[in-house]
């Protein structure tokens, strides 16, 4: 059986080192090669009846050991995440250490945790913009109603004023993930306008390096963002029931639409919860 080590690493990063016994790994590479022989078409032997020597010398071993580290390494990396009672939030990065025949591997798991949230005084803050959006009645003038009295903040104030006195300790990988993501929309996006990422930098006259830089400090906003609502919604007990989420699906029309909110609704509850934690900001 697999056996690892944690290590807890600064910004929410958590590092475990995976050591897989080669018996495990010989049992899974015959287990492979026994499947690949039952398909393997070799002259002179009916499919799949080539004895297994002759099928391991003719096939490419680096794919049977591709397939191999695609059984064996999920199962290791979640048996260590039980084990150590971890929560991560994101894929792993996973790094192949020692990988030797005859020889126990080594793998390391990076990955991310959730972030320690710390709020400040973010409701004075909200309460403190409102004041600035009431409107100052002077004699003489109409006098407004009460709709007009106070101007609602908008979600950008709103969440400009939570960001503000939100402390988030984000995870480099977390961070990096959440970029690349955002390059690979604009990638998308650019090509469907025609052109390639090079032109669009130099359209925009910046550089591939300060591109990801920027990307990388919106990823970090968003997800700063994100966490903090998250924990506003967990300390105001901000919840999702199944008739808000009912709401929401009886106004699709479509049913395949409305099929695939049902698939998803798990996201859609997310989508609820965080337009409940914007109201519920926006009435402080």
């Amino acid at each position: 059986m697999a056996t690892s080590t944690l290590k807890q690493l600064p910004k929410a990063t958590a590092e475990i080192e995976i050591n897989i016994p080669w018996a495990e790994i010989k049992s899974t590479y015959d287990e492979v090669l026994t499947q690949v022989s039952r398909e393997s078409e070799l002259p002179g032997f009916r499919k799949g009846k080539a004895p297994q020597k002759i099928v391991e010398g003719k096939v490419d071993k680096t794919k049977i050991y591709e397939e191999v580290i695609k059984k064996i390494i999920p199962k290791a990396y979640a048996e260590a995440v039980s084990e150590h009672k971890l929560q991560p939030i994101t894929s792993p990065k996973i790094e192949v250490v020692k990988a030797k025949q005859d020889q126990d591997w080594t793998v390391k798991a990076t990955l991310s945790l959730k972030p320690k949230i710390i709020l400040k005084n973010y409701k004075d803050k909200i309460r403190e913009l409102k004041k600035t959006k009431v409107k100052i009645w002077t004699p003489g003038e109409g006098k407004p109603d009460k709709e007009e009295e106070t101007k609602k903040l908008t979600v950008d104030e709103i969440i400009g004023a939570l960001a503000s006195e939100a402390e988030v300790e984000l995870s480099d990988e977390l961070i990096s993930q959440e970029a690349n993501r955002l390059l690979s929309e604009l990638i998308d996006q650019t090509r469907q306008l025609g052109l390639t990422v090079e032109q669009y930098l130099i359209s925009k006259g910046k550089t591939n390096e300060q591109l990801r830089a920027e990307y990388a400090q919106t990823a970090k906003r968003n997800l700063s963002i994100e966490f903090a609502l998250a924990e506003v919604a967990d300390k105001e007990n901000i919840t999702v029931s199944q008739e808000d989420l009912n709401k929401i699906l009886d106004k699709v029309e479509k049913p395949e639409e409305k099929e695939k909110l049902k698939k998803d609704s798990y996201y859609l509850a997310h989508l609820i919860r965080q337009q409940k934690t914007l109201d519920f900001l926006s009435n402080l």
